[in-house]
C-alpha cells in the first residue's frame, strides 16, 4: 500500500506499537468507544486492542481512534436515582444566570457566563 494508506496500515504493530488500520478498514470484532456505546457496551477496563488512523489533509498530522474488543466489552452500568439527581442539578446550574438568578429553558453561553439581558446591561454600564 502506498501513500496515505501505507502510513496507516500496520497490522502487526511494528511501526506504531499496536495494530493500526486505515480509517473505516478495521477488522470485525473491534469497535471504538462510541460504537460500543451505541451497542449498550463499555470497554470495561480492557486495554486498547488496535487503532484506526487517518492522515489529516490540512495539517498532515494523524487522527487516531482506539479500538476495543467486542467479546471483552461489558454492559453499560444503569443510571441510578442519585446519578439522575446529580445530572438534573448540574443542568439546572447551567441554565441559571448567576447575576439575575433567572432559570432559562436553554443552557447559557459559557463564553460570557451570564444571560443576554445581564450582558446587555453590563455593556451599557461599561460604555456609559
Amino acid at each position: 500500500m502506498y501513500g496515505v494508506y501505507g502510513k496507516c496500515f500496520d497490522p502487526t504493530g511494528a511501526l506504531h506499537g499496536i495494530p493500526t488500520y486505515p480509517w473505516k478498514l478495521a477488522p470485525d470484532g473491534l469497535a471504538t468507544r462510541r460504537q460500543l456505546r451505541t451497542l449498550g457496551l463499555r470497554p470495561g477496563g480492557q486495554p486498547v486492542a488496535a487503532q484506526v488512523m487517518r492522515i489529516n489533509r490540512r495539517t498532515g498530522g494523524p487522527r487516531v481512534a482506539y479500538l476495543y474488543r467486542l467479546d471483552l466489552a461489558l454492559p453499560v452500568r444503569p443510571m441510578t436515582s442519585r446519578k439522575w439527581g446529580a445530572l438534573a442539578l448540574a443542568m439546572h446550574a447551567r441554565r441559571t444566570c448567576p447575576a439575575c438568578q433567572i432559570t432559562y429553558s436553554y443552557c447559557l453561553s459559557t463564553r460570557h457566563g451570564i444571560c443576554g439581558l445581564c450582558l446587555a446591561t453590563e455593556e451599557q454600564r461599561t460604555a456609559g
